[in-house]
C-alpha cells in the first residue's frame, strides 16, 4: 500500500472532491475555448454567467474539502497539502471568471481578439492538471508526475512566450492607449491562469514526492 493510500486509507472522499474540483477547474477552461468563436462579434453575457457557475461550483466543492478535513483524523502535514491544493485548484475558475468579466467591460476593443494558440494550449494544460490530479487516487507513480509536471511546466513556458508577442505586437501597433490598455489586462489575465495550472501541477508534484 502507497504512502498516501495509508495515508487516506479506503475512503476515497478525499480523491472524489480534488478530483471534482480539478474537473470544474477543466470546465472553466473549455468555456474560454468555446468563446473564442464569439470574439468576432459581442461575447454574450452567458459566458460570464456560464464562468460564474463553475466558480460557484468548485467554491463549493472547496468548501466541502475543507470541512471533510475539519471532521476526518489526517496529520496536519497532510491535511495542509489537500487545503492547499484544493485552493490553488479553485483558482483556475476564479481567474477565468475575471478574463470573462473584463472581457465583457470594452468588447469593442476585443472583436476579433487573436486567442486561438493560447486557448487551445490553455486546455491542454487543464487536461494534464486532470490527469494529475487523478493520479492521487492511484498511489505514488513519481516518474509519471513528474514528466506530467514538467509537460505543464513547458506548456505555461510556451504561453508566457505567446503573451510576449502578443504584448510586442500590441506596443509596436498603431492603437489607442485604451486598447492598449483593454488588450494588456487581458493578455495578463491569461496568463495568469497558466499560472495558477502549474502552481496545481507543483503542488501534486511536492506531494508525490514527499511520499514517494
Amino acid at each position: 500500500m502507497s504512502a498516501l493510500q495509508r495515508i487516506f486509507g479506503h475512503d476515497t472522499k478525499f480523491f472524489d472532491l480534488l478530483e471534482n474540483g480539478a474537473a470544474a477547474a477543466k470546465h472553466s477552461a473549455t468555456i474560454l475555448v468555446a468563446l473564442l468563436p464569439k470574439l468576432a462579434g459581442n461575447p454574450s453575457p452567458e459566458v460570464l454567467a456560464d464562468l460564474s457557475t463553475a466558480r460557484r461550483k468548485h467554491k463549493r466543492i472547496s468548501q466541502q474539502t475543507t470541512e471533510e478535513l475539519c471532521k476526518n483524523f489526517v496529520t496536519p502535514l497532510e491535511r495542509e497539502d489537500i487545503e492547499a491544493l484544493s485552493h490553488s485548484l479553485y483558482k483556475i475558475p476564479k481567474t477565468a471568471e475575471k478574463f470573462g468579466e473584463r472581457l465583457l467591460l470594452a468588447p469593442q476593443h476585443v472583436r476579433g481578439m487573436e486567442l486561438k494558440k493560447q486557448l487551445a494550449m490553455l486546455e491542454r494544460a487543464a487536461d494534464t492538471v486532470v490527469l494529475m490530479v487523478k493520479e492521487l487516487r492511484k498511489g505514488v507513480n513519481i516518474e509519471k508526475v513528474q514528466a506530467q509536471n514538467e509537460q505543464l511546466q513547458e506548456i505555461e513556458g510556451e504561453a508566457d512566450k505567446l503573451v510576449l508577442e502578443s504584448l510586442r505586437d500590441l506596443y509596436n501597433g498603431d492603437h489607442s492607449a485604451l486598447h492598449v490598455v483593454v488588450h494588456k489586462d487581458l493578455f495578463e489575465l491569461l496568463e495568469k491562469v497558466f499560472d495558477r495550472c502549474r502552481d496545481v501541477g507543483n503542488i501534486v508534484f511536492h506531494i508525490v514526492l514527499k511520499h514517494s
